[in-house]
């Protein structure tokens, strides 16, 4: 197979697959997800990715209709049905399904799986970044699917000639991306928002951290601001479908470029681990 969809055990290609008009996902948007490479039939740090997923569902009192060992086992079965192991795999549950009412009736959830294949390098090169003010709330900390802000923040950056938007709230601070993580080197060290109510705690990140670590680099969980996002001396942006990436224009202004070894020590660190991880 080319591409794969699934829905509550049933399987085919995406674009022949169907959902009852009624799961809530189609009035509320009511579910949570959760993605991440796969490189040669291995799904990279996917128990992690997993321990994320049911952590936002357990905040939103959904209930996975499969334990973890289930789903792990799951995923790891449908990627080998398709033609190439280098692929991106995207797994949903939403509340259930029922006639449209706000409220609910606690019921396992419907499961959600897409996996497309996802052409993988080594993830060098400089990407354009934009600012957009956050106006989201105060749950960006668990993966909802409730991501118009972000689809929004997304297009502009594409009209604008970018890869991605950095969001900041009122005050000037930076709290993360449209999808992905946004970091910044400062004096040597990696500075990254703390997890909190205004971030996704992002499977990357933490790879980061530990990857900065383990080079003596050190780290710094803290906010920090639009006018150091600007000075910083590089900045990162980490995600599960690029993992580092590093930027060189922000506002259609040249940014970073100061620590290019350093950034580069970082890069091959993080891209050596998801190399030996995925090997065969």
């Amino acid at each position: 197979m080319n591409n794969l969809g699934y829905y509550n055990g049933k399987i085919g290609p995406i674009e022949e697959m169907s959902v009852p008009m009624n799961d809530r996902v189609c009035w509320f948007g009511d579910g949570v997800y959760d993605a991440g490479l796969c490189r040669n039939y291995r799904i990279f740090a996917l128990d992690e990715h997993i321990d994320r997923l049911f952590n936002s569902a357990a905040m939103l009192d959904i209930r996975v209709p499969l334990p973890k060992d289930e789903l792990r086992e799951l995923l790891n079965s449908l990627v080998r049905k398709l033609d190439t192991g280098d692929l991106f795999v995207y797994y949903q549950v939403t509340r259930g399904t029922a006639m449209r009412s706000h409220d609910y009736e606690p019921t396992p959830g419907n499961l959600w799986v897409m996996i497309k294949p996802a052409a993988q390098g080594d993830f060098a090169g400089s990407i354009k970044l934009i600012t957009v003010e956050d106006t989201r709330y105060f749950h960006c900390n668990i993966k909802t699917l409730n991501l118009l802000p972000n689809v929004m923040a997304a297009q502009k950056a594409k009209l604008a000639g970018c890869q991605e938007a950095v969001f900041y709230r009122p005050g000037g601070r930076v709290t993360e991306c449209a999808h992905s993580n946004v970091h910044i080197l400062k004096g040597g060290a990696l500075w990254t928002a703390p997890a909190d109510e205004l971030i996704l705690p992002g499977i990357t990140r933490a790879h980061l951290i530990r990857s900065c670590a383990a080079l003596g680099i050190p780290v710094h969980q803290e906010p920090f601001t639009l006018e150091e996002l600007f000075a910083a001396e590089e900045i990162l942006v980490t995600s599960s479908s690029k993992l580092v990436c590093f930027a060189s224009e922000l506002d259609g202004k040249p940014v970073g470029g100061r620590q290019p070894q350093l950034r580069e020590r970082i890069r091959q660190a993080m891209l050596e681990e998801y190399l030996e991880a995925t090997e065969v």
